[in-house]
């Protein structure tokens, strides 16, 4: 079996493995990057779902907030992200009214509230989100940086009471102490859900840690739009690892690591080995457990649908006041409200689908055409990302998955319809041959497409930002939260301490502490 040596060898070519790449490679290091499937970029691509149709969506992840301004800066990475005015619109169930949470025109957003009946929550809704401003102030900078220590943060945030409400008590008790009205509390509360099957109430605060993340990035919590789509940041990583100097190899299945070797088989079906100083592991930490022929510590469960539409238009309103690209233009909460967050939580514990489901949308296309052909653009064609919440893994375990796949599409759109003035299907654009423009994909799907154990879009259970007061910090690999089980491995990927999210941090953080090891 051939071998080569290598300084580095980074198991994994999504957009964390490709971080690691880049910055390894710059460094001087040697550096051989393996990826399993045929492309690199891992979730963070963008691919033309509906051939033939002429847009290219950011079929898995799709929004940008995590990623550190210093990456960009670091890899000159040629990416452009814009930021969206409009924070979110969310149909009232039932009612021809909605909550517009307008960046651009706090007045309007007032009022808003105000048509809502919910007036007297909009002190309430400012107080809150200052003080998450607050704590992303904070804590945002210590993202680049070795973990800090929990009674660190509490330090910089200075705030002994916002440290206790948002990293000590339960999400839903903050959210019921600030606001009353149930529909504003389910906006809230939806950022703590993304991708975790929670309840308001959990005493294990994962609500709590997902809002975390959802509330700090940039420093200011907003999300961005990638211009030509999530594929445009993994290709500029990409290119930053390649001009570095490092290989990238995609069809190459990784069949055992050990004692800082890796051996993996091409598409060919020819077997290799790799030996190298520094293995870093940049899939989800479950593959490595079962590679190693160990049992993971906890089921890395992931929570959602995901629908990719494309649209001959937007579809109308019931709320005649709001115009639809402004109601598209941020994140569009369907039958979210706290009362049917809960609801479904419950429903899906029993082993049962909620009805409705529980979902928002993204429109790449109002703040980025560009990922449409000329021919759409002039059309008024527009995409549509449905991400369904509080729809476990577990409700698949023994499933037909095709049968289910239809069933989940079906809750999906009629959730949807259901708060708009018309049928989502009449407006779904058909290919060429006549099938409709929809694409869906649970949980079992990126599990099978990406090697997500459970579909977790992070990996497994997301980790505070931060190590605890008693926790020993004792190589680099902690101090940077890449530690892995197993010796000579480091975490590399979103099921690192702070890797979720498109962020690079994964990969960030472990060049980080092979490079700190080195200089040791």
């Amino acid at each position: 079996m051939p071998q080569q040596t290598y300084d580095v060898v980074i198991v994994g070519g999504g957009h964390n493995g490709l971080t690691a790449a880049a910055y390894l490679s710059r460094a001087g290091l040697s550096v051989v990057l393996l990826e399993r499937s045929e492309h690199l970029g891992g979730a963070s691509v963008s691919a033309e779902a509906f051939p033939g149709m002429g847009a290219r969506l950011s079929r898995y992840s799709y929004l940008v907030s995590l990623l550190p301004r210093q990456i960009i800066d670091d890899l000159d990475l040629r990416i452009t992200l814009l930021r969206r005015r409009y924070s979110s619109y969310t149909p009232q169930p039932g009612t021809d009214r909605g909550l517009l949470i307008d960046h651009g025109d706090p007045l309007a957003t007032r009022a808003s509230f105000e048509a809502l009946g919910a007036g007297d929550d909009v002190e309430g809704w400012d107080r809150m989100y200052a003080r998450t401003s607050h704590l992303a102030q904070a804590l945002w900078p210590t993202v680049t940086g070795p973990l800090p220590r929990r009674s660190d943060v509490a330090a910089l945030v200075g705030d002994p009471s916002i440290t206790r409400d948002f990293l000590e008590r339960p999400l839903g008790e903050v959210i019921e102490s600030s606001v009353t009205d149930d529909l504003v509390r389910g906006v809230v509360l939806t950022d703590g859900l993304i991708s975790t099957y929670a309840s308001a109430h959990d005493e294990d605060l994962q609500q709590n840690i997902c809002f975390l993340y959802h509330v700090i990035g940039g420093g200011t919590g907003d999300w961005d739009v990638p211009v030509g789509g999530m594929g445009a940041v993994s290709g500029a990583l990409e290119g930053a690892a390649r001009r570095g100097g490092a290989e990238l190899r995609t069809d190459a299945e990784v069949l055992s690591v050990g004692d800082g070797t890796v051996a993996w088989r091409s598409a060919a079906g020819d077997e290799s080995r790799v030996v190298a100083r520094h293995v870093l592991w940049a899939a989800a930490p479950a593959v490595l457990d079962q590679l190693m022929g160990a049992e993971p510590a906890q089921r890395a469960e992931g929570a959602q649908v995901k629908v990719n539409l494309l649209l001959s238009r937007l579809p109308r309103l019931r709320d005649a006041a709001v115009p639809s690209a402004a109601a598209f233009g941020g994140t569009f909460h369907i039958n979210e409200t706290y009362t049917q967050l809960e609801s479904a939580y419950r429903t899906a514990l029993s082993g049962a689908l909620p009805q409705p489901v529980p979902a928002e949308i993204y429109c790449h296309s109002i703040t980025d055409p560009s990922i449409l052909s000329p021919g759409l653009q002039q059309s008024g064609a527009h995409t549509l990302t449905v991400f369904a919440l509080q729809t476990p893994d577990r409700l698949l375990d023994g499933a037909d998955l095709d049968a289910a796949r239809t069933t989940y599409e079906r809750a999906v759109l009629d959730s949807l319809s259901s708060v708009l003035a018309e049928p989502i299907e009449d407006v779904v654009l058909t290919t060429p041959d006549g099938r409709p423009c929809i694409e869906t994909k649970t949980t079992r799907d990126l599990q099978d497409a990406l090697a997500m154990p459970g579909g977790n879009i992070f990996h497994g259970p997301l980790s505070w930002p931060f190590a605890e007061d008693d926790e020993p910090l004792d190589d680099a690999s902690a101090r940077w939260g890449v530690r892995s089980a197993y010796d000579g491995v480091l975490l590399a990927g979103a099921g690192s301490r702070r890797g979720g999210g498109v962020s690079g941090l994964g990969g960030y953080h472990a060049a980080g502490a092979v490079l700190e090891a080195r200089a040791g």
